[in-house]
């Protein structure tokens, strides 16, 4: 059994069905099956970094959840804590295929599935405090009420033992009872969180502010020791209380697929913060890998093994 690890996340992953061709789904005959999932995503991420992961979740007893456990395992992540619940099923989606880089229609199929039954009871406290680092988002809590009670309490154990905590808001409205529910119980995570990685547009929906500056220092205000925003092909702007700046997006000739990338950031900046790179170097591994997710199909496939990125950026 491992003494330790690096990252451990809590979310649910679904069977990702992506459309052959382009057009509208109902009109698709061919798709392509593949795993998805906003936590998932970061834990896969991480693991072909050589970080040592465990992802904890529930799945159907049925074919889509033995896919999903057979390849996110395949990744090298832990999935000691995935149980298959015999009388519920698998989550999954639907992604239509677009040729211009615009946001592909996606059709969700996720309600009442295993792991929106989790509750905070199937946390194993001794195992969650064997890793240093706890990566949670928005997503998951806002699949049931005992989802968000599971991250909360994830946090509070991990924040009362002097862990480390990430958090991206992730938002996904249509899984919340109401906007300001969402506001509310986003930004209450939020307040629990170390680092906090809210999209520009995420921060403005949650704070009511407009500038990078301004939604920062709302966070930080509230706990955080440090706020990445994301910005697109802007960049990224960030603020830890004593040092702020602005690292440039990453420059891609054709965006394919923009689901991932902000998974591809969160593995980055997470990545170099725990191996102890400088804050603005942490930021443009999670530019840079955010980059190469949306230039192809799929949620992960763009994310890099750790050769792959000592070859591109040398660390």
């Amino acid at each position: 059994m491992q003494d330790r690890f690096d990252v451990v996340t809590f979310g649910e992953a679904m069977v990702l069905l992506i459309a052959g061709q382009p057009g509208p789904l109902d009109q698709v005959e061919l798709f392509h099956k593949r795993t998805a999932g906003a936590e998932t995503n970061v834990a896969i991420g991480l693991a072909r970094l050589g970080l040592s992961v465990a992802w904890a979740s529930r799945l159907g007893c049925d074919s889509m959840g033995r896919y999903l456990l057979r390849s996110i395992e395949a990744e090298g992540v832990d999935c000691s804590q995935v149980l298959e619940v015999a009388d519920a099923s698998t989550g999954m989606m639907l992604k239509g295929k677009v040729l211009d880089g615009s946001d592909p229609p996606i059709e969700y199929h996720r309600s009442g599935s295993a792991a929106s039954r989790m509750t905070p009871a199937d946390i194993d406290e001794d195992w969650l405090l064997r890793a240093r680092h706890l990566h949670a988002t928005g997503v998951f809590a806002g699949v049931s009420t005992g989802c968000f009670e599971v991250i909360r309490k994830a946090m509070a154990v991990m924040r009362a033992a002097g862990r480390t905590i990430s958090f991206d808001p992730n938002l996904r409205p249509a899984l919340w009872s109401s906007p300001d529910a969402m506001r509310q119980g986003i930004n209450e995570l939020a307040s629990m969180a170390d680092w906090v990685f809210p999209g520009l547009e995420e921060g403005r929906l949650l704070t009511g502010l407009q500038s990078p500056e301004e939604i920062a220092g709302f966070y930080l205000g509230r706990g955080a020791r440090l706020v990445v925003l994301k910005l697109g092909a802007e960049g990224a702007y960030f603020d830890n209380g004593t040092e702020q700046g602005r690292v440039p997006a990453c420059q891609v000739e054709s965006v394919v697929d923009t689901v991932g990338a902000g998974d591809g950031f969160a593995v980055g900046v997470v990545s170099g913060l725990l191996e102890g790179l400088e804050l603005p170097q942490s930021i443009a591994r999670g530019a840079w890998i955010g980059a190469q997710a949306v230039q192809v199909v799929g949620d992960t496939e763009g994310f890099p093994s750790r050769e792959a990125l000592i070859a591109a950026q040398g660390a």
